[in-house]
């Protein structure tokens, strides 16, 4: 991609009305465009980056079973006043809107609802079970306070995975297989080394939840973490009982900010039994289907990567989620000799299917197109001018030390990234 032809330029001010690191820089990167307050345009960088965030999901998804599906954001409230939740106060964070007819519809806020209704078609007996259904899906929350630019947002992109078992022993064994896939997911983004399982309430479905909690101090939450153990547990249900119960020794357990990055609850029959989600067993009983629910916002996950991957300069992308590879920079464009060599390495990166932002404006100064590369945080920065001659200048986002490598070695220094 060259970055003349690229929607979504770097902007020299910031962000007056944004709070957080990660919004600033997003927004100063060219990643990302606010429209209103609590919603987000995503631009080609950032959407780049966003969609390898959902790929890495995905895969860890699959990899347990899942089988990915796209629900309606519109929603039927006929559907929901099964459970009480259309009117009920504990969802008071609906969008709703009336059709020409007079008729009320919401926009999503989750779908539990609908997904339950939907497998009522799906599943009848016990050898339709186990099923695993997730989908990446656009929700829409009516929020009072948004704020850290895409850590809270009224419009977002969440993946939510269901699970639909026999009994509990089933959501059990599955749970445990999601909890692994989570870390699995945040290790590949980056922010593994300081995301912890975090023990929650479990409301009236379980007697706990677990969320994924990110220390950071951008965070809303706070949390109670063994570093040791790598355990925390949220604030709002740390007791002298709850540290007994888990083992912990007061010692060990400092007090932190946090980003939930994710969460997962076992919901047994809350919703299977009020929608009538249920199966036949092998002696012809009918029994509710037993739930669970997994949920992470890829966008959250995106900005908490930027709160802990950054410098004063910009962002300093993992390479498994960065726009692109590598950064080439072009200097002395105005030369032909220069433009050619610049342009040679650009396509000969193409056509080795290497994915690569050429910077290759001619009417921006040298420390104007360094300040951008090291903004936007592309892991790899190379660098083509008169001075280079055949040669390539190579520096790592987070090095200061300065490489001269040939073309000959350029693929294999990629590839080894």
């Amino acid at each position: 991609m060259k970055y003349s032809q690229l929607i979504g330029k770097t902007n020299k001010e910031s962000p007056k009305d944004e709070i957080n690191r990660s919004a600033e820089f997003l927004i100063k990167g060219g990643f990302i465009h606010k429209e209103i307050a609590g919603a987000y345009a995503f631009l080609p960088l950032g959407l780049k980056v966003l969609n390898n965030i959902v790929r890495i999901i995905r895969e860890e998804m699959n990899a347990i079973g899942g089988q990915e599906l796209f629900l309606s954001s519109l929603q039927n409230p006929e559907v929901w006043d099964k459970c009480n939740r259309w009117s009920d106060d504990s969802m008071d964070i609906w969008f709703k809107t009336k059709l020409k007819n007079g008729s009320e519809l919401g926009l999503a806020a989750t779908h539990e609802e609908p997904i339950t209704n939907l497998m009522r078609s799906q599943i009848k007996s016990y050898r339709d079970l186990p099923v695993y259904a997730f989908q990446f899906q656009t929700k829409f929350r009516n929020e009072t306070r948004v704020k850290g630019g895409i850590l809270r947002t009224r419009e977002f992109l969440m993946k939510d995975l269901y699970s639909f078992n026999k009994d509990e022993e089933g959501l059990n064994d599955f749970y445990e297989k999601a909890k692994e896939a989570y870390i699995k997911i945040f290790n590949r983004a980056g922010i593994g080394h300081k995301t912890y399982l975090t023990f929650a309430s479990g409301g009236t479905f379980s007697k706990y939840s677990h969320e994924f909690q990110t220390e950071c101090e951008a965070g809303e939450d706070t949390v109670y973490l063994d570093r040791k153990k790598r355990l925390a547990v949220n604030k709002e249900v740390f007791t002298e009982e709850v540290v007994k119960d888990l083992g912990l020794d007061r010692e060990n357990i400092e007090e932190i900010n946090a980003i939930e990055v994710g969460n997962i609850f076992k919901q047994m029959t809350k919703f299977s039994e009020p929608l009538g989600l249920s199966y036949l067993d092998s002696d012809g009983n009918k029994k509710p289907v037993i739930m669970g629910a997994y949920g992470i916002g890829p966008a959250r996950v995106m900005a908490t990567i930027v709160e802990l991957h950054h410098d004063d300069k910009g962002i300093i992308w993992p390479q498994s989620v960065s726009p692109f590879q590598v950064h080439l920079i072009g200097l002395n464009l105005e030369n032909n000799g220069a433009r050619e060599k610049a342009d040679e390495v650009y396509n000969y990166l193409k056509d080795n299917n290497i994915d690569v932002l050429y910077d290759d404006r001619i009417d921006t100064t040298t420390g104007e197109k360094f300040s951008d590369a090291d903004l936007i945080g592309i892991p790899l920065r190379l660098v083509v001018s008169k001075n280079t001659g055949e040669n390539i200048e190579i520096k790592r986002r987070q090095e200061n030390t300065v490489s001269i490598i040939s073309k000959d070695e350029l693929l294999k220094l990629i590839h080894n990234s």
